[in-house]
């Protein structure tokens, strides 16, 4: 789970990079939300995904309300660095309409 923040891109997005978070063991994609330098290095420091809120201006872990805590398995930079993928361990609902992945038909 090696990702060097300082090699990231955060300039092409104003400070943010793409944050897509996927099951380990299905592989579904459960989730896409956005990082500052911050929030990757919170992510990795914690091993549970942290994103920025773009509507609240601040951090927030996945699950610090719920208990439905993405834990971060593997952690890769895209070609361009400016996209994270992390395999995480998940919970049964990852949504907050409470199903397995915000991507569910609802």
């Amino acid at each position: 789970m090696m990702i060097e923040i300082e090699t990231v891109d955060f300039e092409k997005m104003g400070g943010l990079i793409a944050c897509v978070v996927q099951d380990i063991e299905t592989r579904t994609v459960l989730m896409v939300g956005f990082q500052n330098k911050e929030a990757l290095a919170k992510s990795l420091a914690i091993n549970k995904v942290t994103f920025f809120s773009r509507t609240k201006n601040r951090l927030w872990t996945k699950g610090e309300e719920s208990g439905n805590f993405l834990e971060i398995k593997e952690a890769h930079i895209d070609c361009d660095k400016d996209a994270v993928l992390f395999l995480v361990k998940a919970p049964k609902e990852t949504c907050h309409l409470k199903t397995f992945s915000c991507f569910d038909k609802h």
